[in-house]
Parts: C-alpha cells; sequence; structure tokens
C-alpha cells in the first residue's frame, strides 16, 4: 500500500531534505585519502544529531552505524570500520535522517584523489541515470517507466544496473512501498500520483549486475568484484508538480 503524503507532512520532508543534503555535502568534503570510513560515519552522525533529528539507518534491521560507505565494489550498505581510504578508491556515502518525524535518504559516490578513466565514466553515468530517472516521472504514469529509463540509459554506455536492490517509497518509515526498479518491470507498476514520495536510486556497474552479500553481513558487492557506483534522491509528487527534495 503506498502512503499519500499531504502538502504539510512534503513540507516536513522538504525541511529535512534540505538539511541532509547539507550535511552530506559537510561529510563529503571530508573524503580523501588517509580518512577512515569511521571518521565519515561519526561525523555524519554527530551532524544529524546537532540538528535534532536521528539517523534513520541505525539500528534499522540490526545495521550499527548512522551513513553506509560503501567503497569501490560494494554497491551499498557497506558498514564504517577502520578502513582506510585510498588514491583511486571511489566511495558511496547513502544517508537517511528522520526529523520532525519524516524521513529523507539520499546518495552520492565520489572519487579519492585522481580515479581511473573507467571510474570517472562510472560515476558520471550513475549521476547522470538519476536524472534521467527524475525526468521519466510523469504524473500518472507508471512507476516502471522510471526504470526502464534508467536501465536504457545505462546500457547505452555500456554498463549496467543491479536488478535485486531498487529505490523505495519513504515518509514515516525509512523504507515504504512502492518498490523503485532500476531496470524494466516484467509486469503491471503503479500508477504516479500526487502525494507520493519515494527514492530513485541507481545502482551501476562495470561488469555483472549480479550481487552476492558482504563479508559484514549488511553490504552487497558486485559477484565478478567489479566497480559499482549509487546516487539516490528523494522526490515528492506535489500539486505543482515534481519536487525534488534532496540534491548533493
Amino acid at each position: 500500500m503506498i502512503l499519500k503524503k499531504s502538502e504539510k507532512e512534503i513540507g516536513i520532508m522538504a525541511e529535512g531534505g534540505k538539511i541532509l543534503s547539507d550535511i552530506l555535502r559537510q561529510v563529503g568534503a571530508l573524503v580523501r585519502p588517509g580518512i577512515t570510513t569511521n571518521e565519515l560515519n561519526r561525523v555524519a552522525e554527530a551532524l544529524i544529531l546537532n540538528c535534532g533529528a536521528v539517523p534513520s539507518f541505525k539500528g534499522y534491521g540490526g545495521f550499527p552505524s548512522g551513513l553506509c560507505v560503501s567503497v569501490n565494489e560494494v554497491v551499498v550498505h557497506g558498514v564504517p570500520s577502520e578502513r582506510v581510504l585510498k588514491v583511486g578508491d571511489i566511495v558511496s556515502l547513502d544517508i537517511g535522517m528522520e526529523y520532525k518525524g519524516f524521513n529523507t535518504d539520499m546518495a552520492v559516490t565520489l572519487p579519492v584523489g585522481n580515479i581511473s578513466f573507467k571510474a570517472q565514466k562510472l560515476i558520471k553515468v550513475t549521476k547522470q541515470a538519476l536524472k534521467v530517472g527524475i525526468k521519466a516521472i510523469r504524473v500518472g504514469g507508471y512507476f516502471g517507466e522510471i526504470g526502464e529509463a534508467v536501465q536504457k540509459y545505462v546500457q547505452s554506455e555500456k554498463l549496467d544496473v543491479v536488478r535485486d536492490l531498487c529505490g523505495h517509497g519513504i515518509g514515516k518509515s525509512i523504507h515504504e512501498d512502492p518498490q523503485v526498479l532500476n531496470c524494466k518491470e516484467g509486469g503491471a507498476s503503479p500508477r504516479i500520483e500526487q502525494g507520493m514520495v519515494f527514492c530513485i536510486e541507481p545502482m551501476v556497474v562495470e561488469g555483472s549486475w549480479r550481487i552476492k552479500k558482504a563479508e559484514d553481513g549488511f553490504g552487497y558487492v558486485t559477484a565478478d568484484n567489479s566497480l559499482s557506483c549509487h546516487f539516490e534522491d528523494t522526490i515528492a509528487i506535489t500539486k505543482e508538480g515534481i519536487r525534488v527534495l534532496t540534491g548533493y
């Protein structure tokens, strides 16, 4: 069941999304060779708590941190640790925050120092795939149109999308209906209507789209250990039209 939000509730989520975007920009500015993923998490959690909010991910399904930090072949849900980032890495920062009872969620992938041309292309294509997905939103249209557009664009760039993970509705819970796939759906999908709020999050890989569970028990990694990339924004459908509530 897709839970629609009132204009007032979307206003609260927009306020939270603006704060969350600023927090992620501050954390992203710290990404450099020599910093640990734990340090990034500590800063993210402190910034969230300092604004009177709560880290959405911490404790969710037992996840131990407020920030997901996924490096190189880790697609999503990487657990922060004493791992030190090094030149050539790419790192996905995925962050969720509950503010005044409502959640927002976003992600960005950043280079660590100088990175390879292939990694640069992966980041560029994934970032553009998010824009393509947002552009495909059509009030009265179908959620499946989003995933179809994302997949078509990514594959035109000779890359691929993860099939087994997807975007999602969001509101009082961090994950709500509907699922928002990054690929063409096999059957009918729900219509997009005013009051819906959801996350689009392309997860793009250099090699095979197949994934497996990471050793930490929370993350997912590419089955062939190829590089992966992740971008995400929270989007609301208002009476004025499509409104992106987050942004990096």
